[in-house]
């Protein structure tokens, strides 16, 4: 059974008092109405002289009955048990948390200040195992996506520096399992919970644009082809000149099965995963790419999201080709090693003889 929190609780317990509040209500009003028809129906005279809706007092004053009904009404329905239920479930679902959290818990941000203020600087190889990256590295990525608009809104209250909110997400990156939980995070940066969250999506929506992806990988110069041929022909032969791409894929593990639709995340290896393919120069330059689909996913079925597949005949010229292992169609401008070919038997031989 799946667990359930203890709002969940206690909504599903109000829900179930509500309901049979409301039809224990419902019953009394009808019996209310069925004994208030009977009585009605047996005094003919008194039924006779209130056909009106209102009557004159002795000072000549109007009293009107309807108005009195309505505030009999009201009352009633103000002090009914299933109304104090439903502003019950109101009143718990109008706040973000069930109790209130008078003990604090204590945080510091020593340790981000000291990555950004001290160790960028004078310990490059302490910054580089917290973030990943060399400090230029960094500097290159931050002043990339500074401008995304993921970073600026219009509330009083502005955002941390994207130079934290970067160091931040790129530390949670690069730790696994319970390391890069929230709560880690946030007591190694000093910072709320739900503030690792907003750092780690505002990243990822200005890395995954459009414009950080054409801006961080670019299709080769003319120079920079040139530069690949004459690799590949000093390493193979003169012939092989035109091939001066490589693709290949490789499966980036997760640390637990997604909760959507996870089955198709399942791999060959038997772990969970998704696919990434990878186009590069022979200098191991990364000119294109795809990522996101299931680990399940063949490579030759994965790469049909790059450009290169897409855009195949307005890239290469007339004789140009990507290198690919067996896992991909062999084409023209796709080239591969050839498949294991299954040699007939001695015996099948000679029956074809």
């Amino acid at each position: 059974m799946p667990t359930t929190t203890e709002r969940q609780q206690v909504t599903q317990a109000l829900l179930e008092a509500f309901l049979v509040s409301l039809i224990a209500e419902a019953q009394e009003d009808l019996l209310q109405a069925l004994d208030s028809d009977s009585s009605s129906s047996s005094d003919g005279s008194s039924s006779s002289s209130s056909d009106g809706l209102s009557s004159s007092s002795s000072d000549g004053s109007t009293f009107d009955f309807m108005d009195c009904n309505d505030i009999d009404v009201e009352d009633d329905i103000e002090t009914r048990e299933s109304t104090i239920l439903l502003e019950s479930l109101a009143a718990i679902h109008s706040e973000r948390y069930l109790h209130g959290r008078d003990e604090r818990i204590t945080k510091s941000a020593s340790q981000l200040d000291l990555l950004l203020t001290d160790w960028k600087f004078n310990r490059p190889e302490i910054f580089r195992s917290f973030v990943r990256m060399s400090p230029d590295a960094f500097d290159s990525l931050l002043d990339t996506i500074r401008h995304h608009e993921a970073f600026h809104n219009n509330s009083n209250h502005e955002q941390m520096p994207v130079e934290r909110q970067l160091a931040i997400t790129l530390y949670r990156f690069g730790h696994f399992g319970n390391a890069a939980s929230q709560l880690k995070v946030a007591l190694w940066a000093g910072i709320g919970y739900g503030t690792v969250a907003l750092c780690t999506v505002r990243v990822m929506r200005a890395v995954c644009s459009e414009e950080f992806r054409r801006s961080a990988v670019r299709w080769p110069t003319a120079s920079d082809k040139e530069a690949a041929k004459q690799w590949t022909e000093d390493h193979s032969c003169p012939a092989w000149r035109h091939g001066w791409l490589m693709v290949d894929g490789s499966l980036i593990p997760l640390y637990a099965r997604p909760g959507l639709y996870g089955n198709v995340y399942f791999d060959r290896k038997s772990n969970y995963s998704i696919n990434l393919q990878v186009v590069n120069l022979p200098d191991l330059r990364i000119v294109d790419f795809s990522l996101g689909l299931p680990g399940s996913q063949h490579d030759a079925t994965a790469w049909m999201d790059t450009r290169v597949y897409k855009e195949h005949e307005q890239l290469f010229e007339e004789g140009e080709w990507i290198w690919a292992d067996s896992a991909y169609p062999l084409r023209d401008w796709c080239q591969a090693p050839y498949k294991a070919y299954d040699f007939p038997s001695l015996s099948q031989r000679s029956n074809l003889i």
